[in-house]
């Protein structure tokens, strides 16, 4: 019998970790190949982890929650075959080791440079009823100093979605004591309260998990203690699920970094709804694609984003990134609720049919939760479609670390008064409103301004004699 390392696989451009959310087998259990193994999530998006080789499963080497590195083992299958290379068991037994010299290294600055974080003692509190996500390092560091959960819980981290990394709890070793935390009540202990619940979404981006003694903390610079919130026998308490913590702090986060500014401007949309009343049949039985109105709107901005390129950017702390390519951001609403943004990359580049067959497909398996990770990544602007429901404009949050993002409104049949050169008249027309949130820190209104202008004019002057 032979041992195989099931990795966690490359999942796409910029993803480099992952959270194992339900292992699918169990320890003992029987693998056919291509056969899902766990479940995996990363900021956005959830997938499987299918085996590579059929065997059994022997060991498992992350629990539930824990937060896994691409290309770091996650399993062993007992295969029949050849050997597992001892350069590959190497580097599953040693890189906790590796890992925890990077630490010790760093922290001389602030701690004993003797302490070996790599292993807790085992009279260490354990981590693992925390709802938060540590990595490894992270806990046997809070191991090591002696700190507790409502501890390691109150740090406020700076990693991804405001985890806590080795140099924030570092810091926070070199400082302890030296400022005050926010209490909670006296009469609340650490069991009664859930692990989120002493975290200010300013701080860590998390939200508080429901308990059956639910406690708000009072963010204040002085630190103030958590009052518990009035609930009564009629209430219901429901815990947010993993992806609407992560909506949540994402919108926090959001409003804390960009200067949200917007403008809003009314389009005359006939000549394209009447193009696309008279097209969609035909276009679906030649092509094989439905023909909604997104992806009409949405090869209109890709074009007016050509005109505006410095709509099409970033900011990396003092520095504007001038992004090359225009990969359009598409919000989409989940069955449950939830909102998820795939991307259209390289979206100037696609004609009508091109970008009706992007737009059908993230859509589908939007819906149908088969994104995958580098589906929802490299995104330069979005555009979200409140008119879906019934909205006539809004005010979207900026998808960060874009500068920008459109949200269209309901198209309304109103009266409007129309120009000609015999002269103006009343006339029912489809209209519908723009409203343009950009962050002022880097665009400014008369960019702001003219951009969705320029969407405008477009949107106006469609041809309703073009060939699709």
């Amino acid at each position: 019998m032979a041992r195989f390392e099931l990795k966690l696989p490359k999942m796409g451009e910029s993803v480099a970790e992952a959270t194992i959310t339900n292992w699918l087998k169990e320890v003992g259990d029987r693998i056919e190949m291509d056969e899902a193994v766990l479940e995996i999530a990363t900021d956005k998006v959830d997938s499987e982890v299918p085996s590579e080789v059929a065997g059994i499963l022997v060991e498992k080497l992350f629990g539930k929650d824990d937060l896994v590195q691409v290309g770091q083992t996650i399993a062993i299958i007992e295969t029949e075959g050849g050997a597992v290379s001892q350069s590959q068991t190497t580097i599953v037994t040693e890189a906790p080791k590796a890992e925890a010299l990077v630490a010790v290294a760093e922290v001389t600055k602030t701690v004993e440079a003797t302490k070996d974080y790599s292993a807790a003692p085992a009279t260490a509190k354990d981590f693992s009823t925390s709802e938060k996500f540590f990595s490894p390092l992270v806990r046997n560091i809070a191991k090591e100093e002696g700190i507790s959960i409502a501890e390691l819980e109150s740090i406020a981290g700076t990693g991804n979605e405001g985890r806590v990394t080795k140099n924030d709890i570092l810091d926070y070793v070199a400082n302890r004591g030296k400022a005050p935390m926010a209490a909670v009540p006296a009469q609340a202990t650490a069991a009664e309260i859930s692990p989120q619940q002493n975290q200010t979404p300013a701080s860590t981006q998390q939200q508080p998990a429901a308990t059956q003694q639910p406690v708000r903390a009072v963010a204040e610079s002085s630190g103030t203690k958590a009052v518990p919130v009035s609930v009564n026998g009629q209430d219901e308490i429901i815990e947010m699920d993993r992806m609407r913590k992560l909506i949540s702090g994402y919108m926090v986060q959001s409003l804390q970094t960009s200067a949200h500014v917007q403008s809003f401007i009314e389009v005359d949309v006939t000549a394209i709804w009447d193009w696309r009343e008279k097209n969609k049949n035909a276009f679906e039985k030649r092509e094989g694609e439905k023909l909604t109105f997104t992806p009409i709107f949405m090869e209109i901005v890709a074009k007016a984003l050509k005109d505006f390129p410095m709509m099409n950017i970033s900011v990396e702390g003092d520095y504007i990134i001038k992004k090359k390519n225009i990969n359009l951001g598409m919000a989409a609403a989940l069955p449950n609720g939830n909102l998820i943004v795939p991307v259209i990359k390289n979206a100037d580049q696609l004609n009508l049919l091109g970008m009706a067959k992007a737009v059908n497909d993230l859509g589908n398996r939007a819906k149908a939760g088969k994104l995958k990770p580098d589906d929802t990544q490299g995104g330069t602007y979005t555009v979200t479609n409140v008119g879906t429901f019934g909205s006539v404009f809004g005010t979207p949050i900026i998808n960060q670390p874009q500068v920008g993002i459109l949200a269209l409104g309901a198209i309304r049949k109103v009266p409007a008064v129309i120009e000609t050169p015999e002269g103006d008249f009343i006339g029912i027309r489809k209209k519908m409103f723009l409203s343009h949130s950009y962050d002022h820190r880097v665009v400014d209104g008369a960019l702001g301004g003219s951009f969705v202008k320029r969407v405008a004019e477009y949107m106006e002057a469609f041809d309703e004699n073009r060939t699709f």
